[in-house]
């Protein structure tokens, strides 16, 4: 009895007593500790969550402004035209725009348009409602909806460009009320700047909205690449017909081929589209010594065209006469690219694998300045209407941009391709886009040569593989052209194709077009500013698109 009181004993009983409470203490600990570690997560979520609010609210309030500065602008236009409401007064209005757009359903025309209605949904906190039209026609259009992440993107982009520009505001937010039924009603301050408005329309200058709305109807207007002709003009004992070049003369009368089997081809537009023949007779043919790798017609002389080729030589040539005006053999190596000044017809450039660009006065026959390089220089491009500048392309991943007046140092260097830059064109005075074996395109702006090194693209267009150096490059009215296995036509607004188009070779025997992923598409030339452009392939087929 007296050892079961010892081990019932306080004495004995009291440590266990300490050792479970610790234990239940601990264990409180950990909860404590748990619940404070899921306190501080849900507290950064909730923190993530009312920013990525704080920034859909702030993004909603300027699309609310952007809506009423477009629904103003609308009223406006439709007011200077005449097609409706008051010429002064302010009306109400609900948000609804028209966009032109291609009919895919109606293939009877070219290009079918129609006008597109599109209520846009808006928030309610910032007193709007919201309008769904179940007959908007671009959630129809399957283009616009594959591709609509990046139409958002692309105007994200623009806005913010217009809103920042010169570190001011473009867009002014006018005062807005509602009319009672959660309508949008614009106030009667709005039309305190309408004559303005008027006349700025009325002497072209552009809203913020003008760059982006244009670029959305441009990639919205044509649905397909079809075939206006095929050229069949191959040699049937050479080798290897590829085609490496491709240039309309100065009234896009006559384009003129070149390429691997050393001849220039030219060929008469309107008789090529209009006479379905077996195989087309060019009407001027002239041989070179060597493999030709650029053709370009000069700007004011209609019979004259400029060549160059593997062993280094920048021929001219006359045309109606079918042979070489001068030769020019400075170049050390290959010469891949030259061109032509539209401003000064006289000034050549030619860009070679010896590192150098060479300028010419063709009256001289002789270079009248060099620019040196480290690297091979793949590409050379005069902007438009502008003799003093020239841009040129190099193996070293780079682009350089020179006031000729000045040739010791570039005015400026674009950098940002990962691989050898193998052409570059312009799309205006001010805005360069550039090709590289690195699967991109990339789009530049040159009024910020200020800066002298430019490593930010306004765009860079992707999906396309360029698998091969030299493929082609066109630019025709804000559209650009590039070619590897397909035709690839982009608009300068937005990353993704606007349209593609398979090239099938003819078989020689049936005549039939067949699949062979042996043969490139090696070059591409727009027609001028049309919706026109030839493209040509590693077995020598040429064909004439139209986009429609």
């Amino acid at each position: 009895m007296a050892t079961v009181d010892l081990l019932e004993s306080e004495f004995l009983n009291e440590p266990r007593h300490d050792i479970e409470e610790c234990e239940a203490t601990l264990k409180l600990g950990e909860r404590i500790d748990n619940q404070e570690v899921l306190l501080e997560f849900l507290s950064l979520i909730h923190q993530s969550k009312r920013e990525a609010a704080e920034k859909l609210q702030h993004t909603i309030s300027f699309l609310c402004s952007d809506i009423e500065e477009v629904t103003k602008q609308k009223t406006e236009f439709m007011e200077i035209t005449g097609t409706g409401l008051g010429s002064n007064d302010c009306s109400t209005s609900s948000f609804s725009s028209t966009v032109v757009v291609n009919n895919d359903e109606d293939t009877t025309s070219p290009v079918t348009r129609k006008r597109v209605r599109t209520d846009t949904c808006v928030d309610d906190t910032a007193g709007f409602d919201v309008q769904k039209n179940d007959e908007c026609t671009l959630s129809k259009i399957p283009r616009f909806l594959k591709n609509f992440k990046e139409l958002e993107s692309a105007y994200f982009l623009t806005r913010c460009k217009s809103t920042f520009s010169s570190g001011k505001h473009v867009v002014q937010h006018s005062p807005i009320s509602t009319n009672g039924k959660g309508s949008f009603v614009v106030t009667d301050r709005n039309c305190v700047n309408k004559e303005a408005s008027k006349e700025q329309f009325r002497e072209g200058k552009s809203p913020w909205t003008n760059p982006f709305l244009e670029g959305l109807c441009k990639y919205l207007s044509f649905s397909k690449l079809k075939v206006k002709a095929n050229l069949k003009h191959g040699d049937l004992l050479q080798s290897s017909n590829l085609v490496c070049s491709i240039s309309f003369d100065r009234d896009e009368e006559f384009f003129a081929t070149a390429g691997v089997n050393k001849k220039i081809k030219v060929f008469e537009y309107d008789t090529t589209i209009n006479e379905d023949r077996d195989i087309h007779y060019p009407v001027v043919e002239m041989v070179s010594r060597s493999t030709l790798s650029s053709t370009r017609w000069n700007t004011y002389i209609k019979s004259q065209i400029a060549s160059s080729n593997f062993e280094g030589v920048v021929q001219l040539w006359d045309v109606t006469r079918s042979q070489v005006q001068s030769e020019m053999r400075e170049h050390e190596q290959r010469v891949w690219s030259i061109d032509f000044s539209s401003a000064d017809p006289t000034l050549l450039a030619s860009g070679s694998d010896d590192g150098s660009v060479k300028l010419w006065n063709i009256n001289q026959g002789v270079s009248v300045g060099t620019i040196k390089t480290k690297a091979n220089v793949c590409c050379v491009q005069f902007p438009l209407d502008f003799a003093h500048f020239l841009a040129f392309g190099s193996a070293d991943h780079q682009i350089y941009y020179y006031d000729l007046r000045n040739i010791k140092m570039p005015l400026c260097t674009l950098v940002g391709h990962n691989k050898t830059v193998s052409y570059i064109k312009f799309v205006d005075t001010m805005s360069l886009v550039s090709a590289s074996t690195d699967n991109t395109l990339k789009l530049w702006d040159l009024s910020r040569c200020a800066s002298r090194v430019i490593d930010s693209p306004v765009q860079s267009f992707t999906g396309h593989m360029n698998i091969k150096n030299f493929v082609g490059l066109s630019v025709s009215d804000d559209y650009i052209a590039t070619v590897i296995a397909l035709v690839f036509i982009y608009h300068k607004a937005f990353p993704m194709p606007a349209l593609s188009f398979k090239f099938c070779s003819d078989d020689p025997l049936s005549g039939d077009e067949v699949d062979d992923s042996s043969k490139f598409i090696s070059s591409v030339c727009w027609r001028g500013q049309s919706p026109i452009l030839i493209a040509a392939n590693s077995a020598g087929n040429v064909k004439i698109l139209e986009m429609a």
